[in-house]
Parts: C-alpha cells; structure tokens; sequence
C-alpha cells in the first residue's frame, strides 16, 4: 500500500508540469506568421484552383467550336432519318 501512495504522489508534480501547452510555449509572433502563411497558402490554392477551372472552361469552349458538322450531327439526340 505504501508504494502505491508513494508513486500517487510522485505522479501529481508531473500532471503541474503538463498542463504547460505547446501554445504558452511558442512566441506569439511566430504564431501570428504561421497563420498569415497559412492565409496566404489557401489564397494560392484558390487562385490555383479558379485559374484550372478557366482553362478547363476555355479548352471545352475552343473543343466545341472546332467540332465539325459530322460530329455535331453524330452527338444530337435526334433522328434525322425522320426529317428526310
């Protein structure tokens, strides 16, 4: 029974010193540039992302108007047997 008291005890003036997080620990202002990076990255990937969805848009714009009569005909849904 003694032992275990002892180890409770031993145990308790490490639990104090864990409560100090890795946020006290770090500067404030290093902080503060991690998240300004972390803006800026975002913002990257979002004018990254919004420049492949122009291109994208922009290739299926140029792929369409270079379509012959032939394939515009084949990719209607109609029969133009009926029209005949």
């Amino acid at each position: 029974m003694r032992n275990k008291s002892k180890q409770k005890i031993q145990s308790r003036p490490k639990k104090e010193e864990a409560s100090v997080t890795l946020k006290d620990m770090i500067n404030p202002e290093l902080i503060k540039q991690l998240k300004e990076q972390q803006e800026e990255m975002k913002a990257a990937e979002e004018r990254k992302r919004a420049e492949e969805e122009q291109r994208k848009r922009e290739e299926r714009r140029l792929k369409e108007k270079n379509k012959s009569f032939e394939e515009l005909l084949n990719e209607s849904g109609m029969n133009w047997k009926e029209f005949k």
